[in-house]
């Protein structure tokens, strides 16, 4: 990378922690390889200093990403929140356009390429088991809910919760449903399971869905979490002959939907895809 300049556009990923973030290595690595003039850095912030960053970034000529816990903070700082944004609560991505900051929820744009890169195919028709209710629960419910799958079933341990989730985006041709624990869907069939939980982050974390233990009969799986080595609910669905990813594909999705809000212009997805595999 070359040195910074007067020019230089600052892109930051804002959150608490950001640490582990992989996102300032694909987004450098894109940003060399179009010769652009910027850096992209992850800075730990807390909830009071949040909204003044995403303004202050943006209005300064660059932009950036928001992760836990900021993300329904960062929906209310922004003055031209996308549909996406609007739907989920959820903000990740600032930037200034036309004099004012705007903000995308890309989480949406990441689940739904990492769902069609792990099927070969878009997801429309699709039984999707959907494991939690969180922040990433609600961006995989709006991306497949927009895509037309047949059925999506969303178990969480707080039911009222998956039920609010299930309400905010019923629409036409669509049926949600609930379930207070995956057991309790024994002898049903879906397509895909995907695990919006946290669990997979500690290595000591019980299987968001345990392929050994009595639950429902899924064709393929799809982890939200991401580590090195991918998770090891990744590991296990995979040594029993299913097909698994874990949440690389999303990050690099939601990556390059940013990109896209930022510059006006296609990302390198292969060179971001070579810089997480280093």
């Amino acid at each position: 990378m070359t040195a910074p300049t007067a020019a230089t556009r600052l892109f930051a990923l804002l959150g608490d922690p950001v640490s582990h973030s992989l996102s300032p290595k694909f987004q450098n690595a894109a940003i060399r390889a179009l010769g652009l003039d910027a850096a992209f850095v992850a800075l730990r912030c807390s909830a009071d200093d949040a909204p003044g960053l995403i303004r202050g970034i943006a209005r300064a000529g660059g932009g950036g990403n928001v992760t836990v816990p900021h993300k329904a903070l960062a929906a209310a700082t922004v003055e031209r929140p996308s549909q996406a944004v609007l739907r989920t609560g959820a903000c990740n991505t600032y930037w200034l356009e036309d004099g004012a900051v705007h903000g995308d929820n890309t989480d949406v744009a990441g689940v739904l390429q990492a769902v069609h890169v792990l099927l070969g195919r878009p997801p429309a028709g699709a039984r999707v088991l959907l494991v939690g209710a969180g922040g990433a629960a609600s961006a995989a419910v709006c991306a497949l809910a927009d895509a037309g799958v047949e059925r999506i079933v969303i178990a969480n341990r707080t039911v009222e919760r998956a039920r609010a989730l299930a309400e905010r985006f019923r629409v036409p041709g669509v049926r949600i449903d609930v379930a207070g624990a995956v057991d309790a869907l024994a002898g049903e069939r879906f397509d895909l399971a995907i695990n919006s939980t946290s669990l997979g982050l500690k290595p000591a974390d019980p299987l968001p869905l345990d392929p050994d233990a009595p639950g429902p009969e899924i064709g393929a799986a799809l982890d939200l979490v991401y580590s090195p080595n991918e998770t090891r609910w990744v590991h296990a669905l995979r040594a029993r002959g299913l097909s698994a990813a874990d949440g690389k594909e999303m990050l690099i999705g939601q990556g390059a939907a940013a990109f896209r809000r930022w510059w006006k212009m296609e990302p390198p997805l292969d060179v971001m895809r070579a810089a997480l595999a280093e």
